[in-house]
């Protein structure tokens, strides 16, 4: 894998709000603009979502932005749990279309299917690459992964989408989240983009409240760039912004 420190490096837009509401506010008045000047010079816009408790306030906000033309935005979800039930509420694309899918009529909702996973790999990757990915909505895990990436991730994978095996901190965090009751509910697979499949878009809006988050974001922007942190992948991108509130912000020193 090329060193990624060899790679040009990029300092990420911070925001720092006094609570998660105002984060999520500020979030998404900026993620509606860059949707809005996208809608101006070309016939459509093409987005990536994280589905977390984190994004919760960034979306809430997002539907209640005014001036979108949603009929022309096309909306994917960056990760999505193998050995669940179809109708499980925690399904990543149920909780999207509960948050904002159901609440805007987009062009068209990607979602990651059942059925065979590799199949649903390739068919998503083809559906991904069809066209170029305008933003990508995102977090950071406790663990610093992004998506399901979990460390040691592959910044240079071949594949844009994949199945994956997840780890016990990450797996833990489901169930710090409320999402899950107990660490035996949380499957121990998903299907994820990769990293370079975040990375190939125009622009990327990383949300992160939480004093649980704060190691991950400390980790993110002050640690050499490197897998065992895939969050600092982030300083990749030459369009990234993070906002934060004063708790996922404590560690950092700006």
């Amino acid at each position: 894998m090329p060193d990624p420190q060899k790679a040009t490096q990029y300092q990420p837009a911070i925001h720092i709000d006094e609570s998660r509401e105002a984060m999520g506010a500020h979030a998404a008045r900026e993620i509606a603009q860059e949707i809005r000047a996208c809608l101006v010079k070309q016939p459509g816009v093409r987005m990536v979502f994280a589905a977390a408790p984190s994004q919760s306030e960034m979306l809430a906000a997002l539907i209640q932005e005014t001036g979108i033309d949603w009929r022309r935005v096309t909306a994917f979800h960056m990760d999505e749990y193998l050995d669940l039930p179809e109708d499980a509420p925690q399904r990543f694309g149920l909780w999207l279309r509960r948050a904002i899918f159901d609440h805007c009529p987009f062009a068209a909702v990607h979602l990651i299917g059942p059925g065979d996973p590799s199949a649903a790999c390739a068919e998503y990757a083809g559906k991904l690459a069809a066209a170029p990915i305008d933003l990508v909505c995102c977090g950071i895990g406790s663990n610093g992964h992004l998506a399901f990436n979990d460390p040691p991730a592959d910044f240079s994978d071949p594949e844009t989408v994949k199945i994956v095996e997840l780890d016990a901190e990450c797996r833990r965090q489901q169930v710090d989240d409320g999402c899950f009751a107990k660490l035996s509910e949380v499957p121990t697979r998903a299907i994820t983009v990769t990293i370079p499949g975040l990375l190939a878009c125009g622009a990327i809006f990383c949300v992160v409240p939480g004093a649980l988050k704060k190691n991950a974001v400390r980790r993110a922007l002050m640690e050499p760039v490197s897998p065992m942190c895939p969050a600092t992948a982030l300083r990749l991108h030459p369009k990234c912004r993070l906002y934060l509130d004063r708790d996922s912000a404590s560690d950092i020193r700006l």
